[in-house]
């Protein structure tokens, strides 16, 4: 009884570490936005193309014009990420 309560509870936690780990920052940056960027031939050398610090904390960082389009765009499009490639379309 007690291992099958055991495994029941580990079970439970690996869910819910699952989850937390797959839904948790899906709006955050990454390098696959400066990848994606680069691929559509935006010049792009580090972080301060979006944001104000050369190496932005996840909880606190503060976008540039760059990064606020973004995520204006994001919104305007209801896409779940923002895509690099669109500062391409950046006027």
């Amino acid at each position: 009884m007690r291992t099958q309560v055991s495994r029941l509870g580990l079970t439970a936690a690996l869910l819910v570490w699952a989850g937390w780990i797959a839904f948790s920052g899906t709006s955050s940056a990454s390098m696959d936005i400066q990848k994606q960027a680069k691929a559509a031939g935006v010049e792009v050398k580090n972080c301060q193309t979006c944001h104000t610090e050369t190496l932005p904390k996840k909880d606190a960082h503060d976008l540039n014009d760059n990064g606020k389009w973004l995520v204006a765009e994001k919104e305007k499009r209801g896409a779940k990420a923002v895509d690099g490639a669109w500062l391409k379309e950046k006027k």
